[in-house]
């Protein structure tokens, strides 16, 4: 005698496109971030696959501000200027590095990023060969918005859905 099997109702749920996806997965990996001022993840994908991810801290090994404090914070240095005088990495140089020590090309890869990359992350994104990069969140570096418009490499911050 054949068995009934019983239908079940498919639940529908609504995937997340592509950026949406790397963009959750790069404010995820901001949650590491030992940065006091700004927590900012960084992931470089090819052909939807991630490829490197990278957070905003201090080098490896070194105390992390927490501990030491903020100096540009102490000498009150307003975002996008003054690089040079912060103890940590930002995301997106991790995650080139991180790519580097393993051997992964990031070549024609893309890089989702919780904000803007400054312009010292911009010339290292440009000579490394991505060729898009996808950000959640602006910042104040004009310059970094020049470079990457002369390198030919599409900037693009989607917009939310609600």
């Amino acid at each position: 005698m054949p068995v009934k099997v019983k239908k079940m109702a498919k639940k529908i749920t609504k995937r997340p496109c592509w950026d949406e996806y790397f963009l959750e997965i790069s404010g995820l990996v901001s949650k590491r971030s030992t940065c006091l001022r700004r927590k900012v993840g960084a992931l470089i994908v090819k052909d939807k696959r991630i490829l490197a991810t990278g957070y905003n801290g201090t080098p490896r090994g070194l105390p992390h501000c927490s501990e030491t404090g903020c100096l540009r914070e102490k000498l009150d240095i307003p975002p996008g200027e003054r690089h040079e005088l912060c103890r940590g990495l930002h995301a997106e140089q991790n995650a080139l590095l991180q790519a580097s020590l393993h051997g992964v090309s990031v070549k024609d890869g893309i890089l989702y990023c919780t904000n803007q990359p400054c312009i010292i992350c911009a010339k290292m994104l440009i000579n490394a060969g991505i060729k898009e990069v996808v950000t959640e969140d602006g910042y104040p570096d004009k310059m970094a918005m020049d470079f990457f418009n002369q390198a030919g490499i599409l900037i693009r911050t989607p917009k939310k859905k609600i």
